[in-house]
């Protein structure tokens, strides 16, 4: 159901531009020390949300809440290692004692690698999930204890998910396509019992710390596969991930969205 945006009158509906506002709303972002995770808090606090913070680099999220705070917006940091179910329980409850609610979750935490499946090891395939699909887990199960109705989670998927990219990723594949089932078995769950709304955005080639890493040239090899011919802007996907987080997103649950420039369509 859609909320009315603060202020307005009792009985009016709400303008379209008003759907996509989070005044009055809480939201945690976790992996906010860098890249998508910065640009994910910063659009959240310029939608009018408050900002919760959450990464293993501690020194990185004060620059992030900067960012929140010159939105004009509260920002909370609190150092957290999603593949720690206890941390991402710390993470929720500082959330709450500082603001008293949690309305939207954006899953950004996650790793990757790109090794030849005969030589992953174990230990290498394992903290990939780790981090990617059950810190995932773990974050909303916290939330979706104390979120309310009208509330809404928002998962960091990928195209890798849902095709393949020319690069050995078996474990970050695997964990982003485990997401994806996350997402649609919690929308199951929780959407008509605890009305909280849980879907993925599945980004294709943003630049980020995670891009950096790949060869020389990679990105270039992949842009044919693009119908849009480009990598993304941040700004784009970010602006999907407050569509979803909003009141604009109320009847949309369940869906792996695909922010890719048609990636997965060729």
């Amino acid at each position: 159901m859609t909320e009315p945006s603060p202020g307005a009158s009792p009985g009016a509906s709400p303008g379209i531009l008003d759907l996509f506002r989070l005044e009055g709303r809480v939201a945690i972002v976790t992996g906010a020390s860098s890249g998508l995770g910065v640009a994910f808090a910063e659009a959240l606090a310029q939608a009018g949300a408050d900002v919760v913070l959450g990464a293993r680099r501690a020194d990185r999220l004060d620059e992030t809440a900067e960012l929140v705070r010159a939105a004009g917006r509260q920002a909370l940091a609190v150092q957290t290692d999603v593949a720690d179910p206890a941390q991402c329980q710390a993470l929720v409850d500082a959330a709450m004692a500082a603001f008293g609610r949690v309305d939207v979750l954006v899953n950004n935490a996650g790793v990757g690698t790109a090794v030849p499946a005969t030589h992953e090891t174990p230990e290498q395939f394992r903290q990939v999930i780790d981090v990617n699909l059950n810190g995932c887990y773990w974050m909303a199960q916290a939330c979706g204890r104390v979120m309310q109705p009208g509330s809404s989670i928002v998962n960091v998927s990928s195209v890798l998910g849902i095709t393949t990219a020319g690069l050995p990723q078996a474990a970050y594949a695997a964990s982003k396509a485990g997401l994806n089932g996350l997402t649609r078995d919690l929308a199951q769950q929780w959407t008509g019992r605890k009305g909280i709304r849980v879907n993925s955005v599945a980004p294709g080639f943003f630049v980020s710390e995670m891009t950096d890493q790949y060869p020389p040239g990679y990105l270039e090899s992949q842009q044919a596969r693009i119908p849009a011919a480009r990598k993304g802007e941040l700004s784009e996907l970010a602006a999907t991930v407050v569509f979803l987080a909003s009141p604009a997103a109320g009847y949309v649950t369940g869906q792996v969205l695909p922010v890719d420039g048609g990636m997965t369509i060729t």
